[in-house]
């Protein structure tokens, strides 16, 4: 039996998760502002949860109609059978967002979202499950246009960009399925050499060396699926048997690291044991201005440091073009991409980007620049410079 849902992912992926859930078996298949709508069976839910490497959540569709009013949307959210789907042991959070809805209170909304859920399971149960907003174990999410309001199960439980694993963070770290995508985006393929040289906690390392040994991001972690009265458990072990059976043995892969700071580059091993990986990634301590290229081609894909804090903005106006002299000099015959949300970095590196890709880290607003390293190709003439 078919059933609608819909995944969310970083603004700018929504065509490649569409083409993620295709390969995986979903149907009609539709890209929308901000995330994917899909149809499949329970098996295709299984799997985009275990094997996507770029959505967010995978929302199962319980409901949808018209409101004008707060009580409107409790009469819709009453309907349901949610007994049928989870109990009242299970504690509850209800998150609701809206594009140009007439209420005014959003707070208000959510808690008549889970008075009705709650309302339904004591006139069925005779109890009432708990709300629990910081560990939930059942999260119920609502999306309210002007005059619609769609009700969604989260399957997911927490984002599927935290892969299960990583255990030592940075302060502002790049989410894991942004950093898949922001991979595919440049053509990179297993067996090619990547490095990221300012690799923080490594997230580029990590999800490449995944896509490399056909390790389904998911494997690491337990989902919201599997707490569900009506889970499927022989189709859910087939999928997981499935993935298993796939996954590749860690060897040694052309894919490289490096930091100038060399509490990053720990930051960046300890996650690559975590994740089963500390083989497979070549790791030092170096400047990037200074580092010579590991091949005579390959992918270098980075997320440069931006200025957020008094003083950086100097700093950084003196390293743009460093690292657009290290390009020139030692990087030649290399696709390089750097993600920035600092709209000087183009200006300032000294090169001419083939290509400029909008996208979101979270709230804030990026471009991923693509320089083609060919000799003699990339460099600004003097008319562009003045």
């Amino acid at each position: 039996m078919s059933e609608s849902f819909f995944s969310p992912c970083p603004r700018g992926l929504e065509p490649l998760l569409a083409d993620e859930l295709t390969a995986i078996g979903a149907q009609y298949v539709e890209p929308t502002h901000g995330g994917v709508a899909f149809a499949g069976d329970w098996s295709v839910c299984y799997r985009a949860n275990l094997e996507s490497r770029l959505a967010t959540r995978v929302m199962w569709r319980i409901a949808q109609g018209r409101y004008r009013s707060e009580e409107d949307i409790y009469r819709l959210a009453y309907g349901p059978t949610w007994a049928k789907w989870f109990t009242p042991d299970d504690t509850i959070r209800v998150q609701v967002t809206a594009k140009q809805s007439p209420l005014r209170s959003l707070e208000f909304v959510t808690l008549r979202i889970k008075d009705a859920v709650c309302d339904h399971f004591r006139t069925v149960t005779g109890k009432r499950p708990s709300v629990d907003t910081a560990n939930p174990a059942i999260r119920l999410h609502a999306f309210l246009t002007r005059d619609t309001v769609t009700l969604y199960l989260d399957t997911s439980g927490e984002p599927l960009y935290k892969r299960g694993f990583k255990q030592a963070a940075v302060e502002a770290p790049l989410k894991e399925n942004l950093a898949a995508g922001i991979l595919r985006l440049t053509g990179w393929q297993p067996g090619e050499a990547l490095i990221d040289p300012m690799c923080g906690s490594g997230t580029f390392l990590i999800e490449a060396a995944q896509m490399a040994l056909d390790i389904a991001p998911g494997l690491g972690r337990s989902f919201a699926f599997e707490r569900f009265k009506h889970l499927d458990r022989a189709a859910w072990a087939g999928v997981k048997r499935a993935a298993e059976e796939r996954r590749k043995a860690p060897r040694p892969l052309p894919i490289y690291g490096s930091d100038l700071v060399g509490d990053q580059v720990r930051r960046t091993r300890v996650n690559l044991q975590a994740a089963g990986l500390g083989a497979c990634v070549t790791l030092d301590r170096a400047d990037f201005l200074t580092r010579e290229a590991p091949a005579a081609e390959g992918v270098l894909v980075t997320n440069p440091p931006y200025g957020v804090r008094i003083g950086e903005a100097e700093a950084l106006a003196e390293l743009y073009p460093q690292l657009g002299d290290a390009l020139k000099q030692r990087w030649s015959g290399w696709r390089c991409y750097f993600l920035s949300a600092d709209p000087n970095l183009p200006k300032l590196i000294g090169l001419k980007a083939s290509k400029r890709t909008p996208l979101f880290n979270g709230a804030l607003e990026c471009r991923l620049f693509e320089y083609k390293m060919i000799a003699g190709s990339n460099r600004r003439k003097p008319v562009e410079e003045a």
